[in-house]
């Protein structure tokens, strides 16, 4: 009787080796062999649930949103005043921690490669829009009597600089470590508060 493959199990051992060589080696070393080789399988498998670059490049972005909507759903769903759950959203897309480094590694390789891809970049901009969405409304529940273009304008700046200060510290994270993110953000929010 044939061996069963545990498909689930595959496809996590994989989507760990695609995350781990584009946080680790960037865009330049994200290939099939590279993941093959992290994940201790053939280039076969990998090409079976990966088939393109393009494939692999999706794959790491799509798992960057789920953890961090992830984390913004757990930090909303966790409460509190409306100016705190804001600050904590933002600080979970910062720069503040070793995991968090990685991920910025991952979204900047990506955009990277959006830039001349559309399909990269229809993706890029879907995950976008859906923060800026959720920041929007953030900043509405601080300042429920702003209207929606206001809301969206302070969202958009915010986003602006917590992604930037992101972009910043995948390349420098000792000009740009995490008291950097904590003051500017907090910088941000005492504004918002005026």
């Amino acid at each position: 009787m044939p061996r069963q493959r545990d498909v689930g199990a595959q496809r996590e051992l994989l989507s760990g080796a695609v995350w781990q060589v584009l946080a680790g080696d960037g865009l330049p070393g994200l290939t099939v062999r590279a993941v093959a080789e992290r994940a201790g399988c053939t280039t076969g498998l990998v090409m079976h649930a990966f088939p393109t670059k393009r494939a692999l490049l999706l794959h790491a972005r799509d798992l960057l949103h789920q953890r961090t909507a992830e984390r913004a759903d757990a930090t909303e769903a966790a409460g509190g005043a409306p100016t705190t759950v804001l600050r904590d959203v933002l600080c979970h897309a910062a720069t503040l921690t070793e995991e968090a480094a990685d991920e910025a590694r991952v979204w900047v390789g990506f955009l990277a490669a959006a830039l001349a891809d559309p399909e990269l970049a229809a993706r890029h901009r879907a995950h976008n829009r859906s923060f800026v969405t959720r920041v929007t409304r953030l900043v509405g529940a601080c300042r429920p009597r702003w209207a929606h273009p206001r809301r969206e304008r302070t969202a958009k700046r915010l986003i602006a600089l917590v992604e930037g200060l992101t972009a910043l510290t995948a390349a420098d994270p000792a000009t740009y470590p995490p008291p950097v993110h904590r003051d500017a953000i907090a910088a941000a929010l005492r504004e918002l508060e005026n």
